[in-house]
């Protein structure tokens, strides 16, 4: 078992009505969801360094 198969898994959110948002709307929303990645890259940055060190210390 993968240690992420540990970790309670979120509801898919439902994908926003884009028809119903302007243009300022529109980009404040784009804003929202880089950033979103970027926490989610920092994320995986992360795990990968715990892994990396992990197989270091324990020679996997």
């Amino acid at each position: 078992m993968e240690p992420d198969d540990a970790e309670p898994r979120a509801a898919t959110p439902k994908p926003r009505n884009l028809d119903a948002m302007g243009i300022d709307e529109l980009e404040a929303y784009i804003a929202e969801l880089q950033a979103e990645v970027e926490r989610a890259r920092a994320a995986i940055a992360a795990k990968q360094g715990q892994k990396a060190a992990a197989e270091k210390l324990f020679g996997s």
